[in-house]
């Protein structure tokens, strides 16, 4: 049955081909939406403050042996001293990043405008694709595949006896929804608002824990500054530099 089933060319024509521009021009659609409906917040001169302390303290973690000891001490006591070290955060000044999203409006905006923009338009996208395309097998791919990739690939045709390469109309909908992410970001640009996937991610990450707490985020930074054990390695290059050379000169 694999071998002599034919693809019918109107299915190419009625379903394949404006299923395809669809969800380009669905896609395209989606960007310029998303983009009318963000919001233009200023930045927390706190926040950024914060994350470029941060990222020095890093670079003092990853180049610290490079600098004599007395200077590594000092920096470390500049960061961590439990007086006024940049790095340290009182009990008292810690911030609860889940009252913050419930006080802040705008934050719950955004992430309402972030949601509606991806769930709506595939919620009704879906629907149109099983109303009048479900069903239908719309392509064939011209290499051979595993049985593992049936599920993926034929999504509403139970038949098993249909070859695994060819793909249902209601597959080449999910298959067009996450692999139009190159061509999006070819036309569109690389940070454009039709990457469902990051999308995703960012919901997962704003509702699991409502953002990163910058306290915690300061602290462990402390806490991996504190852990570091100063080694210097000028005379270690020192010694390399001069194996070299003895190597050059006994040429």
């Amino acid at each position: 049955m694999a071998n002599d089933l034919v693809l019918d060319t109107a299915i190419r024509d009625w379903v394949l081909v404006p299923l395809s521009l669809v969800m380009v021009l669905i896609g395209v659609l989606r960007h310029f939406v998303s983009k009318l409906l963000r919001s233009t917040n200023t930045p927390d001169l706190k926040a950024v403050k914060e994350g470029q302390l941060v990222v020095r303290a890093r670079y003092l973690r990853a180049a610290g042996n490079f600098i004599p000891a007395k200077a590594f001490k000092s920096r470390r006591s500049y960061y961590n001293n439990e007086e006024n070290g940049l790095l340290h955060v009182p009990k008292s000044q810690a911030q609860n990043m889940q009252a913050q999203m419930f006080s802040d409006p705008n934050m719950a905006m955004d992430m309402m405008k972030k949601n509606l923009s991806m769930i709506i338009p595939q919620t009704l996208t879906f629907a149109w694709v099983n109303f009048f395309f479900s069903g239908f097998v719309a392509a064939k791919i011209p290499f051979p595949l595993t049985q593992r990739f049936r599920s993926m690939l034929q999504n509403g045709i139970d038949l098993s006896s249909v070859d695994v390469s060819y793909v249902s109309s209601r597959s080449w909908y999910f298959l067009n929804l996450f692999g139009l992410r190159g061509f999006f970001s070819l036309i569109l640009g690389e940070e454009n608002a039709t990457d469902d996937t990051q999308k995703m991610m960012q919901m997962g990450g704003q509702m699991g824990g409502f953002g990163v707490d910058p306290s915690k985020t300061l602290t462990a930074e402390k806490d991996g500054l504190e852990l570091i054990q100063h080694d210097w390695a000028l005379p270690k290059l020192e010694q390399q530099a001069e194996s070299v050379l003895r190597q050059i000169l006994s040429r």
